[in-house]
Formats: C-alpha cells, sequence, structure tokens
C-alpha cells in the first residue's frame, strides 16, 4: 500500500513524537514511583505522621498518574509502530520492539490490579509492584536504545 498521500513533514516530524513522549513518560514513571513508596509508607505510619501523610493524597494521585501513564503508554505504543510503517512501510521486529510491547501489556495488567488493590489484596499489592519495577528496569534499557534508534534516523536524514 503505497503511502505517499501523507504529506513528507508528517512523514519527517512523527519519528520524534514517540521518543519526546517516552521520555516525558519516563520522568511520569519516576514521579508515579515516588507517590507510590508514599502510599507504601502511609500503610506503615502512625499517629500524627500518618495523618500528615494522608493529607498528600498520595494515593489518589498515584491512582491518576498511573492512569494518565497507561494511557500515553499505549498511544505512544501505537503511534510509535504507525511512524514507523508511515516511513520504512514496515516494521522493524527487534529487542525495542518487544520490549516496548511488553512493556505496555505489563503497564496493562498492572493498571488491572487496582481493584483488588483497593480491596487490601496483597498478592495484587506485590504483583503490581513487581510489573512496575520490571517495566522500569525496560524503561531505563528502551531509553538508550531508542536514542541509538532516533540517531539512526537522523543520519538518514
Amino acid at each position: 500500500m503505497s503511502l505517499d498521500f501523507i504529506p513528507q513533514p508528517i512523514k519527517v516530524y512523527s519519528q520524534f513524537a514517540h521518543p519526546i513522549l517516552m521520555w516525558v513518560l519516563l520522568g511520569l514513571t519516576i514521579y508515579a514511583l515516588y507517590l507510590g513508596l508514599k502510599v507504601r509508607k502511609i500503610r506503615s505510619a502512625q499517629g500524627e505522621e500518618k495523618k500528615e501523610l494522608i493529607k498528600g493524597k498520595y494515593n489518589q494521585r498515584h491512582f491518576q498518574i498511573g492512569s494518565l501513564i497507561l494511557a500515553l503508554m499505549v498511544m505512544g505504543s501505537v503511534g510509535a509502530m504507525g511512524a514507523t510503517y508511515i516511513n520504512s512501510g514496515k516494521l522493524f521486529v527487534n529487542p525495542h520492539l518487544i520490549a516496548g510491547l511488553s512493556m505496555t501489556a505489563m503497564i496493562a495488567v498492572s493498571a488491572s490490579l487496582s481493584p483488588f488493590m483497593q480491596k487490601g489484596a496483597d498478592w495484587a499489592r506485590y504483583t503490581h509492584i513487581f510489573l512496575n519495577v520490571v517495566i522500569m528496569g525496560l524503561f531505563s534499557w528502551q531509553a538508550v536504545t531508542g536514542m541509538k534508534i532516533v540517531q539512526n534516523v537522523i543520519s538518514r536524514m
């Protein structure tokens, strides 16, 4: 299928939307981790310390940021595959793509555990934490491999 109807500037600049979004998402993910750690601290705090921590509404903010991260990661993954296809007429199945798709699946599973965590299920909390630690590790690796891909794209311009 020919994609000649797509203007050249869109083809060129679409390649940079994904890396920019992913760096923003990495920052948001680190912030979500911070909020999640505060939520864990509330569970073990007592007295005045607990009252002060609750005022921060860390659980609500963690949930909201997590929801935003989920939506942006799914859109970023699909958008990246779309931009790659628009620019090269195919997808490149490589470790970066596989890791990105794995992260997208893991974040969906992690978010789906929210109702169980709200009901106090420790298995869901530990699974949520485990998945998100793996995602953070993959995300860090993705940042490095993604910048190599960006360098390749720039060198072909």
